[in-house]
């Protein structure tokens, strides 16, 4: 995929972007091809497992239909490892100075994550309007993004943290969200026993989401 996907487009992609923490590399791709196969062509490939960068690399090589970025980026060397990687969009759970720094001269957006008024104002400080809010469901979940849409209507979401198939639907009718991040769409247990088609039967349910 191009690395010029703008973020809302990325957001946009699909009703849902999974969240995939990866253990296993030899899955990777197969894992990918069942998510697209149903329906949801945005997958954020987190760093908080060792595989992670390799995760992204075999997926931007093996999977040309999936729009394909990296979750639990923390600091410039892992925005500047992912995009080398092959990742077309970075997500972080937070911001700070030197990553905002580092994104405004990075080939691919930073989505990061927010949790209060004041970190969506340190967000727009550096030019970023389209944000993560995490973890969701803890800062007040969809009443924190209504009460957010007040001083910030410019603003769009894909809440992160505690959102379930069934809890989705009403977060993605605000007129904020552009899209939800969830882990339910990939079950360890299906992953482990390579079930990719209890895998596409989850995806064709969230991509359902916003038909």
């Amino acid at each position: 995929m191009s690395a010029t996907f703008s973020p809302r487009g990325i957001l946009s992609a699909g009703a849902v972007i999974p969240v995939m923490a990866i253990d296993d590399l030899s899955t990777t791709v197969d894992l990918a091809h069942a998510l697209v196969e149903g329906g949801i062509p945005t997958l954020e490939i987190t760093l908080r497992t060792p595989v992670g960068v390799d995760a992204i690399r075999l997926i931007a090589r093996e999977v040309p239909n999936a729009i394909v970025g990296a979750g639990t980026v923390t600091n410039p060397e892992q925005l500047k490892a992912v995009e080398d990687a092959g990742a077309v969009f970075a997500i972080s759970p937070g911001l700070h100075g030197a990553l905002a720094k580092a994104s405004q001269q990075s080939s691919i957006p930073l989505i990061p994550g927010v949790a209060t008024p004041g970190e969506v104002q340190l967000a727009l400080e550096h030019g970023i309007d389209t944000l993560k809010l995490f973890p969701a469901e803890v800062v007040g979940g969809k009443a924190m993004l209504k009460a957010l849409y007040g001083p910030y209507p410019d603003i769009r979401f894909c809440p992160t943290g505690g959102i379930t198939l069934e809890s989705a639907p009403e977060y993605l009718a605000l007129p904020n969200v552009l899209c939800v991040g969830g882990s339910w769409l990939t079950p360890k247990d299906a992953v482990k026993n390579q079930d990719w088609a209890t895998i596409t039967r989850l995806a064709k349910k969230a991509a359902a989401l916003k038909a």
